[in-house]
């Protein structure tokens, strides 16, 4: 038995196009909004089996029992009955999920537009926050990429970026500061969370963040080390600082080295990802996937559907949920398309 639906409001190729339809499959959602796959051949061609129809969201498309009461439906349509329906015919629900992945699209659009103000000095510091494994550095360093290009293409011979991923020192911070201290210059500290729960570090960064016309930090406690390298004791500071964390800055218990990220905060553009739960996250890895993410494996909609399905129904096992997780499922089904969730199960689970 078929189904059909009834668009009310939609697009393909640039006309409209509204009415009864077979339904191919139900609304999803792409790079460019709400889409519903119909057969439109009895109207647009025998060659139309299968069209993506753009709609405005869900409430756009009416999921028909009884096709023939609609004006412009195929004469031999047939009822459908309850059980035929699509079982997410709350379209509430289905909106609102589109909301959240709109929503979470716009922050990664801020912290990308973020991004590139700091890098081309519009904006000095920028603080990125949100769970791990969801692209936060991915994005950061894509456009770092592009800056660091252009400035090659101008003849450039040294690196205007540097990302500073682990521990540090006080003193390691002081040096790392220095040498960056140019205007022009992009200092990243990617998951470096020691410089943020270090008083003495805390202090220099916010001399480096603050908003007067000078930025001046200084090192007045002995150190070989400084002298060796032939570092002053006090310098200027005038490049861009990006903090890429897992921390949220508002929910740090610690009451001292709160006050200090408020500072940070207050100097700072703060980019909270929203993305605490797990469903944000799954959210966050269906807009990536959407986006192409596993096109070069060639597992087609069915293939990438199955995985995000399986990862999905394995949330409480698995290790992390994340962009990372994602890839390492799909190097096993690639691998191995008989065996990969037990693989899987084997490699990126918990042990029950």
């Amino acid at each position: 038995m078929s189904k059909f639906v009834n668009i009310t409001a939609g697009m393909y190729r640039n006309e409209t196009i509204t009415g009864a339809f077979p339904l191919v499959k139900p609304v999803q959602f792409g790079k460019k909004g709400a889409f519903v796959t119909v057969d439109a051949s009895a109207t647009l061609g025998s060659n139309r089996t299968a069209i993506r129809v753009k709609v405005p969201g869900p409430d756009s498309v009416e999921y028909i029992y009884n096709a023939s009461d609609v004006v412009g439906a195929p004469a031999e349509t047939t009822a459908l009955v309850a059980d035929d329906a699509p079982q997410f015919d709350n379209h509430v629900q289905l909106h609102n999920i589109f909301l959240k992945k709109e929503n979470i699209r716009k922050r990664f659009n801020i912290l990308d537009q973020m991004t590139d103000a700091v890098a081309t000095g519009v904006v000095r510091g920028l603080i990125v926050s949100g769970p791990p494994g969801v692209g936060k550095s991915y994005g950061v360093e894509t456009i770092l990429e592009d800056y660091e290009a252009m400035h090659r293409l101008e003849g450039n011979k040294f690196d205007k970026t540097e990302v500073v991923k682990g521990s540090m020192t006080p003193i390691g911070l002081y040096q790392t500061l220095y040498n960056m201290k140019d205007k022009g210059n992009i200092l990243v500290f990617d998951d470096c969370d020691s410089v943020l729960f270090d008083e003495v570090c805390l202090n220099m960064l916010k001399a480096v963040l603050d908003s007067g016309k000078k930025r001046t930090i200084s090192w007045k406690s002995e150190s070989s080390a400084l002298r060796r390298e032939g570092i002053p004791d006090r310098f200027d500071f005038n490049a861009g600082v990006i903090f890429i964390t897992n921390v949220n800055f508002e929910n740090v218990r610690s009451k001292k080295i709160q006050d200090h990220l408020e500072a940070l905060m207050s100097r700072c553009h703060y980019v909270d990802l929203e993305m605490d739960g797990v469903e944000d996250r799954f959210l966050r890895i269906e807009q990536i996937v959407e986006d192409g993410m596993l096109d070069e494996y060639d597992f087609g909609t069915d293939g990438v559907t199955e995985l995000v399905t399986f990862m999905k129904d394995s949330a409480e096992r698995l290790r992390e949920i994340s962009l990372r997780m994602v890839l390492k499922i799909a190097d096993l089904k690639k691998m191995d398309e008989d065996n990969w969730q037990n693989l899987a199960r084997g490699t990126c689970m918990k042990r029950i």
